[in-house]
């Protein structure tokens, strides 16, 4: 290896891990990723997501540090996909055509007082990324929500398909030669990975377990996530639509082959047990609200998994001599990983200069 690149072990291949490993391993660093599972069959909260890059819709919820994390994603997410594509020859699907937010007329006010807050958040420079939809203009971006008079679009959100990116990754990681130890439990100390049977040396370690590491992030816990995958050729949407309701915010992510991601839940549960019938009753009533066709739709998939989430909901990247962790991504992983990882380089590029500087 050349003076500036090192050896490095991750733990934990969903969608940090894996983007590290690929990203680091493209500037020549020696790679090793460590999973409990396979990289085949992923497990994780990065397996069970909808793929979503939306700041503007986090931001309604969220501290404003989510919402400037995730522009900066935006600015990676592009150029990351088509690098995947070209590498791997695998299409990930990134879209960037925004996101439009609808209600029902008697609910009206969700709509409207999402425009307020939304718009009070906001920087000035940063207003015109919020677009009122009356009836046509609505139409014309989304034809089969027609039965919705007026909506907002969220112009510069994206999503993208994670189950044809981390297959992608898998693929690009391999072709770069990252050591792959999978089934293999680990704790993450500095500069040292434990396994049941051994202790091994790395130049740095990077914990990106999530609750996996709960025992070493103060605060961690999990937070219950249920989606369903349903599939009709009847409905065509060409972005994700976010239903505003009293009780949920309901989102529906289109995908390939007629498929569509639904989801909306948030529970303080760190159960992994199948999805609840209210849970599958209130996600079926709210997407056949959305269109009537969907009343015919097939559940094809039910995905539940919980995702890692600090007492404040905001990431967490600790550096220590020879460990980083990253953790705590919450719901908001495809939304700010990619500025994380740039984060890491940063701290890793401060390490080797170090290491490359001559003694005065």
């Amino acid at each position: 290896m050349a003076p500036d690149q090192i050896n490095i072990a991750i733990a934990g291949a969903g969608l940090m891990g894996r983007l590290l490993a690929w990203c680091l391993s493209n500037k020549g660093h020696q790679i090793t990723l460590f999973d409990s599972g396979t990289l085949e069959k992923p497990t994780g909260a990065c397996h069970t997501a909808a793929g979503m890059i939306s700041p503007l819709s986090e931001l309604f919820h969220c501290p404003p540090p989510i919402y400037q994390l995730g522009l900066q994603s935006l600015q990676h997410w592009p150029q990351w996909a088509t690098q995947l594509e070209q590498q791997t020859g695998i299409p990930v699907d990134y879209r960037q055509k925004g996101s439009i937010l609808v209600a029902h007329p008697q609910d009206r006010n969700e709509l409207l007082q999402f425009q307020q807050e939304l718009n009070a958040k906001l920087p000035p420079e940063n207003q015109n990324q919020l677009q009122w939809l009356e009836h046509q203009t609505l139409q014309n971006l989304e034809p089969d929500l027609d039965r919705f008079d007026q909506g907002l679009y969220l112009g510069p959100e994206a999503d993208i398909d994670n189950r044809k990116l981390l297959p992608a990754l898998r693929e690009a990681i391999a072709q770069n030669q990252v050591t792959l130890r999978e089934n293999t439990q680990v704790d993450c100390e500095e500069n040292t990975i434990v396994t049941a049977t051994s202790r091994e040396s790395f130049d740095l370690v990077i914990d990106t377990r999530g609750l996996g590491a709960r025992e070493q992030i103060q605060g961690l816990r999990g937070v219950r996530g249920e989606v369903m995958v349903v599939e009709t050729p009847e409905v065509h949407l060409h972005r994700p639509v976010r239903l505003l309701h009293p009780r949920y915010q309901l989102y529906a992510v289109p995908r390939a082959n007629n498929q569509t991601v639904i989801g909306a839940t948030e529970i303080e549960s760190d159960d992994l047990s199948p999805i609840s019938l209210r849970s599958t009753m209130e996600l079926s009533s709210a997407l056949y609200s959305i269109h009537p066709a969907f009343a015919e739709a097939r559940v094809i998939e039910t995905r539940v998994n919980c995702r890692p989430a600090t007492m404040d909901n905001l990431p967490v990247v600790q550096s220590s001599p020879g460990l980083i962790r990253v953790n705590g991504l919450f719901r908001h992983g495809y939304l700010l990983a990619p500025t994380l990882v740039q984060q890491v380089e940063t701290q890793i590029e401060m390490i080797t200069d170090k290491q490359v500087t001559p003694c005065n």
